[in-house]
């Protein structure tokens, strides 16, 4: 008897693995291959839409009642101001979807030689991913690329994709294109998917292979006073990292923490490359969105450890396409979360003085 949400699983590794070979392809051509502006994010325009494409693609064939969340939608591209962007959208998502076919994949879902789509179905499947969100119901939230920055510097993002049932994620799929496969060997190869089904555990696999390699069990270990360290956010912008400081400071954290950008943070929370994740919240009125939380968060538990906001409440998910009054994210081992929890509440009052 198949376990609960295989096929939910299968389709979302094969959606997760795809669009990371074209956001890949993406940073080689567009960013590596022309010359950009310091504000130019026109790469990663291209690659958001036509990740977008392509996961759609594969969700919509397979599960065609289920809606997606997503953070994209086309209306600047039907305009005539957009056919450039449109047209190398177009092409790349094309490109990817008519791949030939790789282990664990299927035809029915869209893919191979001959499932081209016309420019007017890639930007419809696009559109596929402006469903609201609520409190009932299947639905999938997909960030194509998670961590911009990260991505156009050749450094850490991730493709991110969840299921989430009845405003709790079931499934979570992590791809990082640019994340050593072991942390032990940070200049060795790269490319590692994360892949979480709640009641399942949670695994590691390789990127290249990922219906093939064996999985990689991943467990949070119990990391002593002196292992303990931070994971934090490059950008000072999207995370308040003096009160990060703060909070290693009361914990007695000695560590300097480890930065990068993107989910990529959850997946190296649960594999032990750190043992705290701190997303404090950064200036008036900024609402956190689903589809950024939603994979990492059932990844951290299934790995055995804990995620609630800084009231030590669970991330809603059944809010719409945010978690709605942003009271922050901790997540951590079973272990710490309620010592980390402390010294967060401790280092907030703090600060309101």
């Amino acid at each position: 008897m198949a376990l609960p949400y295989a096929l939910e699983k299968q389709v979302a590794i094969a959606a997760v693995r795809r669009a990371c070979v074209l956001t890949s392809s993406v940073f080689n051509q567009l960013v590596k291959g022309e010359t950009l502006t310091k504000d130019d994010k026109s790469p990663v325009t291209v690659g958001d839409f036509s990740a977008q494409a392509v996961v759609n693609t594969l969700l919509t064939r397979a599960f065609p009642d289920d809606p997606i969340v997503g953070e994209e939608d086309a209306a600047d591209l039907r305009a005539e101001s957009g056919a450039v962007m449109r047209e190398r959208i177009v092409g790349l998502a094309n490109d990817t979807l008519t791949a030939d076919l790789q282990e664990g994949e299927k035809e029915e879902w869209g893919l191979g030689p001959s499932h081209r789509q016309t420019a007017a179905q890639i930007l419809d499947t696009i559109d596929r991913g402006t469903f609201n969100g609520g409190p009932t119901g299947r639905m999938w939230t997909l960030d194509p690329i998670d961590g911009t920055k990260g991505f156009l510097r050749g450094e850490q993002y991730a493709v991110c994709l969840a299921l989430i049932v009845n405003s709790r994620v079931e499934l979570g799929v992590m791809g990082c294109p640019n994340l050593p496969i072991s942390s032990a060997n940070p200049s060795g190869p790269k490319g590692a998917i994360f892949v979480a089904v709640r009641g399942q555990g949670a695994h590691q696999f390789s990127l290249s292979n990922p219906f093939s390699d064996p999985p990689i069990p991943l467990t949070i270990p119990a990391f002593t006073q002196e292992d303990l360290n931070l994971l934090e956010s490059v950008e000072k912008a999207h995370a308040k990292l003096s009160f990060n400081d703060r909070v290693a400071e009361i914990l007695g954290i000695t560590r300097p923490p480890t930065r990068m950008d993107s989910q990529a943070k959850y997946c190296s929370l649960a594999r032990g490359d750190g043992g705290i994740y701190l997303r404090m919240p950064v200036g008036s009125g900024y609402k956190e969105k689903i589809w950024d939380h939603a994979p990492g968060s059932v990844l951290v538990e299934e790995a055995g450890g804990v995620i609630t906001n800084s009231r030590g409440e669970p991330l809603d998910f059944g809010l719409g396409r945010t978690l709605g009054e942003n009271f922050g994210v901790v997540a951590a081992g079973k272990v710490p979360h309620a010592r980390v929890l402390e010294a967060v509440q401790q280092a907030q009052k703090e600060e309101s003085k």
